[in-house]
């Protein structure tokens, strides 16, 4: 073989090695966006439950405006994908808290915070 063709055949396989990093980077980061989305979604239908027990009137079995005597139900608080806890505090503050059951970049999992206050519903995710 050529010099020519050594060279032609190193760049070929650093081209498809660069190609295969970036393709496992770009799966990665997928895989983060992925699981991000499913935490937040499940910790949104809680934060639903919760403002659905909050407006709910104290015969039909619901808080009549007020959070306190509401909790995350039993199916809810693990799931395949995560934990999630409940804190409740005066003036009618709701903070549920989902935390990913993977570690993801750094060792760390993902995390997101839906603090209610009323209806009113600021969301955090963190990492």
């Amino acid at each position: 073989m050529g010099q020519q063709q050594l060279l032609l055949i190193i760049l070929g396989i650093i081209i498809v090695g660069v190609a295969v990093m970036l393709a496992i980077n770009i799966y990665k980061q997928k895989s983060i966006e992925s699981k991000t989305d499913v935490i937040l979604n499940e910790t949104q239908y809680l934060a639903f439950l919760a403002v659905q027990y909050y407006k709910k009137a104290k015969t039909f079995g619901g808080g009549e405006y007020d959070y306190q005597g509401w909790s995350i139900p039993a199916e809810f608080d693990t799931t395949n994908n995560g934990f999630y806890t409940a804190q409740i505090t005066p003036p009618n503050i709701c903070v549920i808290t989902g935390i990913s059951n993977e570690k993801v970049t750094g060792g760390d999992s993902i995390k997101v915070i839906i603090t209610l206050n009323g209806t009113n519903m600021q969301t955090q995710i963190i990492n």
